[in-house]
């Protein structure tokens, strides 16, 4: 088994870290922005995928200091359309996670073949991505349509 290429899966880790932590502050920010009927089920969501976020950022500052590394300070890009209702915040969020599972995409490339442990994780951490960019299709779909939610769309 070949030697993962430290400098650059700690590179990753710490983009990955970035985006996790500013994945914390979007969906505790979105939370208290949400005003309405649904209020109470939406804002439970939203505040459950900031706890998510902090668990994965949690997750991959583990394996930087694992590896001996440093875990970046930095906060990741924080999409904000300033436009508070419940779609165009569902719409941000959807490319902030398309972001990040790029980012794992990335990391399981880094470390295929080189560290079951590592891509065991990356692996892990992509399906449970999939799943929410799944959920959040889901959610910016008009009742009664079946048919994936297109980005040029505005539901």
């Amino acid at each position: 088994m070949q030697q993962i290429d430290q400098k650059q899966v700690v590179g990753v880790l710490n983009r990955l870290l970035e985006a996790e932590l500013a994945g914390v502050v979007r969906y505790t920010h979105y939370s208290l922005l949400v005003f309405g009927f649904a209020r109470i089920p939406i804002v439970s969501w939203l505040r459950d995928q900031a706890t998510e976020s902090l668990l994965h950022a949690q997750q991959v500052g583990e394996w930087i200091t694992t590896l001996g590394a440093y875990p970046s300070l930095a906060i990741g890009p924080l999409l904000d359309s300033h436009k508070h209702d419940i779609a165009a915040m569902l719409r941000e969020s959807a490319d902030a996670e398309a972001a990040a599972l790029a980012l794992y995409r990335e990391l399981l490339t880094c470390v295929e073949g080189r560290s079951v442990a590592l891509e065991e994780f990356a692996r892990q951490m992509i399906y449970a991505e999939e799943l929410h960019a799944a959920d959040v299709d889901k959610m910016l779909r008009r009742p009664g349509e079946v048919a994936a939610f297109s980005a040029g769309a505005a539901p």
